[in-house]
């Protein structure tokens, strides 16, 4: 085993006020939604951005994510992901 596994921190996403109730689908969505517009805007290699993947990669079932990726690439996902 490597240092670098050794030193890995896990976490998920943390507690967000505007998603009080235990169903967290809304908050994956948001998370997911706000992702794309923060790199569109942003750029991919922005810090603030990579939270938001962060917390619909931990929040979201990875069905859907692929869903929604290949609904986004082929220009059929309901979402507007420019700022």
């Amino acid at each position: 085993m490597s240092d670098a596994a050794d030193t890995q921190k896990l976490t998920t996403a943390g507690f967000d006020a505007r998603f009080p109730n235990t169903n967290q689908t809304k908050h994956c969505w948001q998370n997911y939604v706000d992702y794309f517009k923060c790199i569109n805007a942003r750029g991919e290699d922005f810090a603030p951005c990579k939270q938001f993947y962060r917390a619909y990669h931990s929040l979201c079932p990875n069905e859907w994510i692929e869903k929604w990726d290949a609904q986004r690439e082929e220009g059929r996902n309901p979402s507007n992901f420019e700022v």
